[in-house]
This record gives C-alpha cells, sequence and structure tokens, in this order.
C-alpha cells in the first residue's frame, strides 16, 4: 500500500528507490545546465547496480572506484601541506589520462587549487553566495561540484549558481525500496 509510507519532510527523500529518487532530483533542476550526480557511497557489494539505478534516473556517476580518478580531500592537503603540493604529488603518481579533483570549502582554497592543473573542483558544503562566486572564479576552466546539503528544496537554487554537477550520497545510501509484492488470490 503506496500510503502507509512514513510521513517525511518536504526536504526528505520521498518514497522509492534510487532511480526514483535520481529523477525526482533531475526533474528539480530542469532547465538548468547542472547534472545530478551520484557519489562512492554506496552499499558494500552493490555498487554496480546502484550507480546503474543513478544513470536509469537520469543522472550520471562520479568515480566507480579510487582507481579511476583522484579526489584531493582535506587530509591528503594536510598530509602534503598544501593544496598545490597535493595536486602536484597526485600529478606525478598518475597517468595523463586521469582526471584530478580537488575538495575546497572556501574560495581562497578554490583560488589556489586554481593554480595548477587540475579538472575539477569539489565545492562542499559551501552557501549559494560561495558558490556563485565559485563559477565567476573558475570561469568555465572547470568543472564545478556542488556538494553537502543537497535536498529536493535546495538543489533548483543550487544548480542555479551555474555549478556543472550536483551530488549527493543520499541517492544512494539513503534511498528506500519501494515495497512490492506480488500475490496471487484464489
Amino acid at each position: 500500500d503506496l500510503h502507509s509510507f512514513p510521513t517525511r519532510r518536504s526536504s526528505d527523500l520521498e518514497p522509492g528507490g534510487i532511480a526514483t529518487q535520481t529523477r525526482a532530483f533531475v526533474r528539480a533542476i530542469e532547465g538548468t545546465n547542472a547534472r545530478i550526480c551520484c557519489t562512492r557511497k554506496t552499499t558494500p557489494g552493490l555498487r554496480a547496480f546502484e550507480k546503474y539505478a543513478v544513470r536509469a534516473g537520469g543522472g550520471v556517476n562520479h568515480r566507480f572506484g579510487l582507481f579511476d580518478a583522484v579526489l584531493i580531500k582535506d587530509n591528503h592537503i594536510a598530509a602534503a601541506g598544501s593544496i598545490g603540493a597535493a595536486i602536484e604529488r597526485a600529478r606525478q603518481a598518475v597517468g595523463h589520462l586521469v582526471k584530478i579533483e580537488v575538495e575546497v570549502d572556501r574560495l581562497d582554497q578554490l583560488e589556489e587549487a586554481l593554480r595548477h592543473k587540475i579538472d575539477a573542483a569539489l565545492l562542499d558544503n559551501m552557501s549559494v553566495d560561495q558558490l556563485r562566486r565559485a563559477v565567476a572564479m573558475a570561469g568555465g576552466a572547470i568543472a564545478l561540484e556542488a556538494s553537502g546539503g543537497v535536498t529536493l528544496d535546495t538543489v533548483r537554487v543550487i544548480a542555479e549558481t551555474g555549478v556543472d554537477l550536483i551530488s549527493s550520497g543520499a541517492l544512494t545510501h539513503s534511498s528506500q525500496a519501494l515495497d512490492l509484492g506480488l500475490d496471487f488470490v484464489s
């Protein structure tokens, strides 16, 4: 019975599986240039299925695993000593076809990252104003991915900032499977 789902706030995911959730996010940003993207946060052993469901819902996949792109995070930056040093170490360690993305949560970090050869920046938990400023700073030179605090209530305004991608781990780790059954009645 579809009416037996628990009551949810409007910012929560609606009942339905990964593809259904992804489709809701995709529809919410129609008319913008942004795309909805999943993360690597998937159920152990089900990553391929869950990422396929994101694509079936109209979204795109982020990295499949740690092997197909580099995502430089705060711990990597701390270990290397700076954003620039982390980027240079990563660039030296990977092949020429491997993309490098840097996670930043402040505009000064983005400014530093843009001085180095990167392919994308993950803008983590930035305000709408910060996202707009980041888009202006990058000037289309790299892909910009907004992440953190993304809900159906906020995704449209995030997309309207001009970011290229909007990622949400909730698509795969928080979607509820639709409980369907087929009962034969005699």
